[in-house]
């Protein structure tokens, strides 16, 4: 289904267009003057505009032209009872995609308009792409029953519906928006789970948008502009209107990826337009309604940081269903299996014969920690997948750091308990302390006050812990 603007003053020809774009379950908006198609142009972005070049009281091109600013990547019909070349021309020039002479065969409209719809969502990938750093959706692997539960409420949540898009929502709130935050450590598949929902919500076409949004990348004297677009004029280079990346979403997906990184003056705005449905543009006069999901990301404890303060409210607005994703040490033996798949992939894109891991190393994969989680994984398998000479894979070919060294790592609901290796050395209980400390600020990406939780300390016991054993807190965990 397709948002589609249909500007025509004639009563008849308007109800035919709009009674067969209806019919095949597109959702149309009227105007039958210059005057309201402007302002249904200023209140809502369309897939598609179909215009009469020739109207009472506005030029047709003057209104191609304001659709093109208006909506971007459109696609723009235009209808003429003239059969002029000239206006034909004009109207292309000003940046319509066809035409289409009067009287109309209802069978042509259709063919051009699924045509001229399909342009448009190929040239709205190319922006998005251009524009974002996401890739396209893939299901995240994994048997555990951790990861499972996981998976489980995150179709769930794909099942939420989307209301239509332009309908009016002046007497509606915006809970109708469907929210979700993800939060676990940096590398656990936030990501891919996002895109995983986007899949499992938009189906097998996938035709929908997904943008992905790196909160931390964005520039911070153009954030806003970034995400809700500006209007022509509206700053020194704003040359041309242009859409924001939350505009681009509509009817999809948006992923905001390290949201606790947005600038406050972003916070607010995001706020109001998950609350109302509706953005303005830097330097806009009017509200555009946008109807997507929302995804959020973080890595850190929104509510807690210091550095970077993060407003309560917009939290309490996005917190509503959160999913915990767990570490890769949580996850039983879910290591192998994308260890597995990943090995075959990486020898398939290098164009290299199938290899396969050894027990030896397949023991040490799921021995091994995995402190950059499903990231570190990857990138471990690629550098084996590049530097394998045989068809197997061992344990020393992997790279990974000797299990002997320092305090290991254990997992108390996969392994049953803590486990030390002393024939390689003594481990002191100062030791133990220090590197329980050290990984506990790790999982909270440097949050005294969550460690402290973790590891059941008093906050001042463990200041004072982190002081004597020389440790500096950052948003990475910890600088020994």
């Amino acid at each position: 289904m397709a948002s589609i603007l249909v500007i025509e003053d004639t009563p008849d020809i308007r109800y035919s267009v709009c009674r067969a774009l209806r019919k095949r379950s597109h959702d149309v908006t009227e105007a039958g003057t210059g005057a309201e198609a402007r302002s249904r142009l200023a209140e809502s972005r369309f897939d598609l505009v179909i215009t009469d070049l020739h109207l009472p009281d506005a030029d047709g091109v003057e209104l191609v032209v304001a659709a093109r600013e208006s909506s971007g990547a459109c696609g723009i019909l235009v209808m003429t009872a003239y059969g002029s070349v000239e206006s034909a021309v004009s109207a292309m020039k000003a940046g319509a995609d066809d035409y289409l002479q009067k009287p109309l065969s209802l069978e042509e409209l259709g063919l051009i308009v699924d045509r001229l719809l399909e342009h448009t969502r190929a040239r709205r990938r190319q922006q998005i792409s251009e524009r974002t750093s996401g890739s396209g959706p893939e299901r995240p692997i994994g048997e555990s029953a951790s990861w499972k539960a996981v998976l489980s409420m995150a179709e769930r949540y794909a099942g939420l519906p989307i209301v239509n898009r332009h309908e009016d929502f002046s007497t509606t709130r915006g809970g109708a928006l469907p929210i979700v935050l993800l939060t676990g450590e940096t590398g656990t598949g936030k990501g891919a789970l996002a895109s995983y929902m986007h899949s499992c919500a938009c189906g097998p076409d996938g035709k929908e948008p997904f943008v992905h949004v790196n909160c931390s990348s964005l520039p911070g004297t153009l954030v806003e502009s970034e995400l809700f677009g500006h209007e022509k004029g509206s700053f020194t280079d704003a040359k041309s209107a242009r859409e924001g990346l939350v505009e681009m979403a509509d009817g999809g997906t948006l992923f905001l990826d390290e949201i606790g990184d947005m600038t406050p003056e972003a916070q607010s705005k995001l706020l109001v337009f998950l609350d109302s449905g509706r953005v303005r543009r830097v330097g806009g006069e009017r509200d555009r309604t946008v109807r997507c999901r929302v995804i959020a990301a973080t890595n850190r404890d929104l509510l807690a940081s210091l550095d970077r303060p993060f407003r309560s409210d917009l939290y309490y607005r996005i917190s509503a269903l959160t999913l915990d994703l767990p570490p890769l040490r949580a996850r039983g033996g879910d290591a192998v299996l994308i260890a597995r798949e990943m090995l075959d992939r990486f020898r398939s894109e290098y164009r290299l014969p199938p290899c396969t891991l050894s027990a030896e190393a397949e023991a040490a994969l799921a021995g091994y920690h995995w402190p950059g989680n499903v990231r570190e994984l990857i990138n471990v398998i690629q550098r084996a997948a590049m530097l394998a000479d045989s068809g197997t894979v061992g344990a020393d070919d992997l790279g990974l750091p000797s299990a002997s060294g320092g305090v290991p790592s254990a997992d108390t609901a996969d392994r049953g308990g803590l486990v030390f290796d002393f024939e390689h050395g003594p481990h002191t209980a100062q030791n133990v302390e220090r590197e329980l400390i050290v990984q506990a600020l790790r999982h909270t990406g440097g949050n005294v006050a969550r460690a402290a939780r973790l590891i059941g300390m008093q906050r001042s016991s463990i200041r004072h812990r982190i002081e004597k054993y020389g440790l500096t807190p950052n948003v990475n965990g910890v600088m020994p």
